[in-house]
């Protein structure tokens, strides 16, 4: 197999997320990639731009949700993530619903939602990354399998480079292709 050498500039892929937070009392989301899991504790991070509207939301309140859409809602998925909340109210695009545990909206079409209380801010170059410890978690009963969320049944969204996909099938199961040690 030939490589050949590309620019050194994230590619992808990532999960589509839209990214909660209350900004002036009303919901507000942004699309974005830059989201993951930080370690086996339950805390995630996102990374927001400084001048997004979201993220003046994300300090005001030290909380911000995690929204895991289904590609089939891949129109309003883009919008949030192309018309800013500082020109726009987005906050009619979705059903937003709350949790006692903490003031971010959540959005009700996504098939997983999770409240995160911010736990460390970390400057990058024009970005906040936000640390976030989940304090509620929210999935649809159809979207279960052994109480947890099933990817098949999620359908979440991919983004790579400038495209929108989704995922069909499984390809294998965590830690199991191989036998050894890491």
């Amino acid at each position: 197999m030939t490589k050949t050498k590309i620019a050194n500039i994230p590619y992808g892929p990532y999960v589509t997320v839209l990214a909660g937070a209350s900004v002036k009392g009303k919901p507000n989301y942004a699309t974005i990639g830059a989201y993951g899991v930080v370690s086996q504790k339950p805390v995630l991070y996102i990374s927001l731009k400084n001048t997004h509207y979201t993220t003046a939301g994300v300090i005001e309140n030290g909380y911000f949700s995690v929204n895991i859409p289904s590609s089939d809602d891949i129109e309003k998925t883009d919008y949030c993530g192309t018309a800013t909340g500082n020109k726009t109210d987005k906050s009619n695009i979705f059903e937003s619903f709350y949790d006692n545990a903490g003031n971010a909206p959540m959005i009700k079409e996504c098939p997983v939602n999770y409240l995160c209380k911010v736990i460390q801010t970390i400057p990058i170059f024009d970005f906040t990354m936000f640390l976030g410890e989940i304090v509620a978690a929210y999935a649809n009963e159809d979207c279960l399998e052994n109480g947890k969320p099933n990817a098949l049944k999620v359908n979440p969204t991919i983004m790579m480079d400038s495209g929108y996909f989704d995922i069909k099938d499984r390809v294998g199961s965590i830690f199991q292709t191989c036998s050894g040690n890491r």
